[in-house]
């Protein structure tokens, strides 16, 4: 099932949306607080894509920035996650010990089919914990509905050395397990996390996998997180020596000071 035709049938009935922000660069310490668990994933030989830390050994990122242009997937030593990185400089840096892409994912290269999209997800393990009381981890949140607002924090091609964040984007349809967002991402934003606000704290409710066109506006894709999550979760466990660990849930609280300056 392609993706653009079946936007464009939901998108008739959608409900009135807030106006979207523009991004802005997080160059200072005081604008980045509580967004230093956003990190630039850099690739060798690849370029980077854009990571969330989700506990103090994993981060959350988009499964088709694993692999090659060839569908194969790339090791461990490939990477490495530079923590919220500003001015070039980022606040931890920490090299990949695991990889693990969603079990039904395929890369067959770039695409909007709505089969590939939903599933566009991995997680990754650092080498060493970030343990830091400026970096802290995600809480995860059930995806949102058509007309919601929500916000995105990334790295781009043109802004590899500080995060933007845009702060109010909306949810233009929900359907087969992918959002269609109105937020504004770029080469290098793969990977980037949706974020809520709910009770005053920041949740992560998608991560951005493609972008589109839509009535010749450009449109960004994401995975309805929730429930891909969970079983990715599962067989990581399964397959982890060191023991169950537990992600954030929805209702959970963390230590973080994001905060969208409008809730």
């Amino acid at each position: 099932m392609r993706l653009l035709p079946l936007i464009i049938s939901l998108c008739l009935a959608l409900p009135a949306m807030a106006q979207d922000s523009g991004l802005v660069a997080l160059q200072t310490r005081d604008a980045s607080k509580g967004w230093e668990g956003v990190g630039r994933l850099d690739i060798i030989g690849k370029g980077f894509c854009t990571a969330a830390l989700i506990e103090p050994r994993l981060i959350l990122t988009a499964a088709h920035c694993l692999f090659d242009r060839d569908g194969v997937q790339l090791s461990p030593d490939r990477f490495a996650f530079e923590a919220g990185v500003r001015d070039g400089r980022a606040a931890a840096s920490r090299g990949i010990s695991r990889l693990l892409p969603y079990p039904d994912y395929v890369h067959l290269g770039p695409s909007t089919d709505t089969s590939k999209v939903m599933n566009d997800i991995a997680i990754l393990e650092l080498d060493q914990p970030i343990r830091n009381g400026r970096i802290t981890p995600y809480p995860i949140a059930s995806h949102p509905q058509n007309g919601d607002q929500i916000g995105v924090v990334s790295y781009g091609a043109d802004r590899a050395n500080a995060p933007s964040l845009q702060e109010v984007c909306n949810v233009i349809s929900k359907q087969d397990g992918i959002l269609v967002m109105s937020c504004n991402v770029a080469f290098g934003s793969s990977g980037a996390p949706v974020f809520q606000l709910s009770n005053g704290q920041v949740e992560i409710v998608s991560v951005v996998s493609a972008m589109a066109m839509l009535d010749g506006t450009q449109v960004s894709i994401g995975t309805a997180l929730e429930a891909p999550l969970a079983t990715l979760r599962n067989l990581f466990d399964s397959q982890s020596t060191g023991g169950a660990r537990t992600i954030i849930t929805n209702g959970q609280r963390s230590d973080g000071g994001a905060k969208f300056v409008k809730p």
